[in-house]
C-alpha cells in the first residue's frame, strides 16, 4: 500500500498540523497486567483520537489530485472520530465537509464535528445505514464520498505506529489495536513489516460486534446483523474486504472483549494513568488483561486510540459498572 519513503512524507505532513503523541510505560498498568506496558496516547491529538492523521493525508491527496472535488466538498459517515478528523482537515485545507451520523449518536461528538465546521446529517440506526445515506448524498449533491477505509487514511494513521515503534527503547513483543473498520490495525501491520519488527499485532473487537473475528475464523468476510456494543468506535457490522485481507495476512489473532471488560479498562486507565479513554480506546487494555497469563513478563504496546466518551455514557456505563 505504501513504502517507507511515503510513510516518512506522511509523517512530515501530520507533524505540520500536530505534534507527535507520547508513548509512556506506566508502572501501575505494568503491575496490573503483569508485563511491561507501553501506551500510545492518541487521545492527546487535537481531536482526541488517532483518525485526525488520516483526515490530513486524505485531504492532502484531494487537494493535489481532485481540485474540483475539493471545491464541491466531501461527505462521509461516522460514529464520531472519523468525522472529526475530516472536519479538522477540511478546515485546514478549505474543503466543505458533510458528515452523516446514525440517530442516537454521541451528542458530544456531534457537537465537536459542528464546532469544526462540518454540516451534520442524522440518518439510520447504525454506522452502516449512515454510510449508505452518505453515498446517496454524494451522488445527489455531487460531493466526493470519503470512505472510512482507504489507502490515504491508512497511510495517515500509520504515522502513529511509526512514532510508537521508533519511540520505544526495544521492540515490542505484542501490540494490541482496536478494530472498527480497520485502518488503525492495517497501518500497524504495514509499519511493523516495513521496519522488519517481530511484534505480534493483536486485533481487538467487541464481543457484541465481532465481524472481523468471525471473518478471521471463517477465512472470508462475514457480516453481522447488529453491532451491539457501547464502545461505538468498534460498532461495525460489515467488514471491509481490503482491510480483512491485510488483517488475515498480518495479525496474530483477534481478541473479543465484553462491554463490562471495556468499562473496567476505562476505569483502570483513569486509576493508573489519569487518562480518560473512550470504549474503543480502552479495549486493547481489556484484551491484555484478558490475556494476562499469556503476556506475563513480556513487553506489550496498547493503542489508546481516543478519549471521546460522552459524560452521560461515562456515568451510566463506566461509573455505573454495567
Amino acid at each position: 500500500m505504501f513504502d517507507l519513503a511515503a510513510l516518512e512524507d506522511a509523517a512530515g505532513l501530520v507533524r505540520a498540523h500536530l505534534p507527535p503523541t507520547p508513548q509512556y510505560a506506566w508502572p501501575l498498568l505494568a503491575a496490573r497486567a503483569g508485563c511491561e506496558v507501553w501506551v500510545k496516547h492518541e487521545n492527546h491529538t487535537p481531536t482526541g483520537a488517532f483518525k485526525v492523521r488520516g483526515g490530513l493525508t486524505y485531504m492532502d491527496r484531494l487537494a493535489r489530485a481532485r481540485r474540483g472535488a475539493q471545491r464541491r466538498g466531501i461527505v462521509s459517515a461516522t460514529r464520531g472520530n472519523h468525522g472529526q478528523s475530516l472536519a479538522f482537515a477540511g478546515r485546514a485545507f478549505g474543503v466543505p465537509v458533510t458528515i452523516v451520523v446514525p440517530h442516537g449518536n454521541s451528542t458530544e461528538k456531534n457537537a465537536a464535528m459542528r464546532a469544526l465546521g462540518a454540516r451534520l446529517v442524522e440518518h439510520g440506526h447504525d454506522f452502516d445505514a449512515a454510510r449508505e445515506e452518505a453515498m446517496r448524498l454524494a451522488a445527489a449533491e455531487g460531493l466526493e464520498f470519503a470512505p472510512s477505509f482507504a489507502p490515504e487514511l491508512v497511510l495517515g494513521v500509520a504515522t502513529y505506529a511509526l512514532e510508537l515503534f521508533r519511540g520505544v527503547p526495544a521492540p515490542l513483543d505484542a501490540l494490541y489495536v482496536p478494530i472498527g473498520l480497520g485502518s488503525g490495525i492495517c497501518g500497524c501491520i504495514l509499519v511493523r513489516d516495513l521496519l522488519g519488527l517481530p511484534t505480534e499485532i493483536v486485533g481487538v473487537q467487541s464481543s457484541g460486534a465481532p465481524a472481523y473475528a468471525l471473518s478471521l475464523a471463517a477465512g472470508r468476510p462475514v457480516s453481522t446483523g447488529s453491532a451491539a456494543t457501547r464502545a461505538d468506535g468498534m460498532a461495525t457490522r460489515v467488514p471491509d474486504p481490503d482491510a480483512f485481507a491485510m488483517i488475515r495476512r498480518g495479525a496474530a489473532r483477534i481478541v473479543t472483549v465484553t462491554d463490562d471488560a471495556v468499562a473496567e479498562a476505562v476505569r483502570a486507565y483513569w486509576q493508573d494513568t489519569h487518562n480518560l479513554a473512550e470504549g474503543a480506546g480502552a479495549a486493547p487494555l481489556a484484551a491484555l488483561l484478558q490475556e494476562r497469563a499469556r503476556m506475563r513478563g513480556r513487553r506489550v504496546g496498547l493503542v489508546l486510540t481516543g478519549g471521546n466518551i460522552d459524560l452521560d455514557l461515562f456515568r451510566d456505563w463506566v461509573l455505573g459498572g454495567g
